[in-house]
């Protein structure tokens, strides 16, 4: 029986993507899928759908600092909320990262998950600077790159291809009908669907045929 292919489009200012990283990440050996990190640009989705970051309302930012501090506990990711989360993320620009993630997935994919976990973790977890050299140099070391190359990945990103896969993997999300992140595409029969946001996991399960065990599943015994 041929595995389902889910493809996960992120960038890692963004906590729910994160959210629904890991527990995709829990499930990738649960169900039948052929789970795929596909590191995209949110800034360029925003802009190419006329998208506002939804904190700029300021009763929706006041909502959002609660949501997120509930859905980290409940999905078990380790999200804190600082006060000034939100100019955090407007002050910030994390299209080095994603071209480094991008690169990576270009050269040694094998690192791919580890290396966005780590960017997640610093940004989200310890509140420190993802895009600065200094920063994604000390998240490569995090995530176990070795010296030569994290130096190779570096100074990939700034080349045509690396620019160009990112914009093209981010514009494929766009095709798919995203206009935020995280976007969750499932191929069942030919056909993508696209769910939109870490909350719309059980009905990826229900759409693909699968069991949906909560955030935090445990492996089934197979002596059981």
């Amino acid at each position: 029986m041929s595995r389902t292919v889910v493809e996960l489009f992120y960038d890692v200012v963004s906590p729910y993507s994160w959210l629904g990283f890991e527990v995709l990440c829990r499930y990738q050996h649960i169900w039948n899928i052929d789970l795929r990190f596909r590191p995209a640009f949110l800034g360029g989705i925003m802009q190419a759908t006329g998208n506002k970051p939804p904190a700029m309302l300021p009763k929706r930012a006041e909502y959002l600092r609660k949501d997120i501090k509930r859905m980290a506990k409940y999905y078990q990711v380790p999200v804190t909320v600082p006060e000034d989360v939100f100019q955090r993320i407007l002050g910030k620009n994390t299209l080095g990262a994603m071209r480094f993630i991008t690169a990576t997935d270009m050269t040694q994919p094998k690192y791919l998950e580890t290396l966005s976990r780590e960017f997640w973790l610093r940004f989200w977890s310890q509140h420190e600077d993802v895009s600065e050299v200094e920063s994604i140099l000390a998240v490569a070391e995090k995530a176990g790159l070795s010296s030569e190359l994290t130096q190779k990945v570096l100074e990939m990103i700034s080349s045509p291809a690396v620019k160009n896969r990112l914009k093209e993997t981010t514009e494929e999300a766009i095709k798919y009908g995203a206009f935020g992140m995280p976007a969750v595409v499932a191929h069942v029969n030919g056909k993508p669907h696209l769910f939109f946001g870490s909350d719309r996991l059980e009905l990826l399960a229900s759409i693909i045929g699968e069991k949906w065990l909560g955030p935090v599943p445990s492996v089934p015994n197979p002596k059981m």
